[in-house]
């Protein structure tokens, strides 16, 4: 990514997704790459990650993580 590919914009995060936002941040160089660029992120750090958090529902974490990763990809993708 690029400075061009950030704007200004301010996004608040929810505070009931916050704890899965840390993870999601904190996951930030572990995306998987191939011949197409960026394809999404190595979910076997996830766990390790969540208890190093402390996220107790591990299962919604993820959705949240997933739902992040998807919006991250359009941003990521959007220009290919």
């Amino acid at each position: 990514m690029t400075p061009d590919d950030y704007d200004e914009t301010v996004i608040e995060v929810w505070p009931d997704v916050w704890p899965s936002f840390l993870v999601f941040q904190s996951a930030g160089t572990q995306w998987r790459t191939g011949m197409g660029g960026v394809t999404g992120l190595d979910y076997s750090v996830l766990p390790w990650l969540m208890k190093v958090r402390g996220i107790e529902n591990e299962a919604t974490a993820l959705n949240d993580i997933r739902i992040m990763e998807s919006a991250a990809l359009r941003v990521i993708h959007k220009g290919a």
